[in-house]
């Protein structure tokens, strides 16, 4: 993971107002609101690149509730539109949402089941895969 942070740290794109990045006690926050517990990729990536601009898409953060990509309000509408609640999304995508597991493993939920995205991939074994092959090479 540590590799794919470097890779994105070089790839983030100037604004005007950058995002913020969260702190530990923020991160028990959001788990406290989702009820469950981040799995560590996506722990790792919240508090050390969740604030790298890059390409169309936008995954999501935790620093801002006011902010489209606001992880808590991001998942009530995937789960609220049917995502299996085990799943947590960390990037909508039209109407379908890339979502990771409990084991770290990360999925495309295409509004009625687990499938393929736009670009024919069914799965990644780990959020630092989803960076490289799709976010990074959208």
């Amino acid at each position: 993971m540590d590799d794919i942070i470097e890779l994105l740290r070089e790839k983030n794109e100037s604004v005007s107002v950058p995002l913020d990045l969260p702190d530990d006690d923020l991160l028990v926050e959001i788990e406290e609101q989702l009820l469950m517990a981040l799995p560590d990729d996506l722990r790792e990536y919240l508090l050390e690149a969740s604030d790298v601009i890059y390409g169309t898409l936008e995954p999501v953060t935790v620093a801002d509730p006011r902010s489209h990509t606001y992880l808590p309000e991001v998942a009530a509408q995937a789960w609220n539109d049917g995502l299996p609640r085990h799943l947590i999304p960390i990037c909508q995508l039209g109407e379908g949402y890339y979502c990771i597991g409990e084991e770290g493993d990360v999925h495309f939920w295409n509004g009625l089941k687990l499938g393929k995205d736009p670009q024919g991939n069914k799965e990644w074994a780990n959020l630092a895969e989803w960076i490289r092959d799709v976010w990074l090479q959208e």
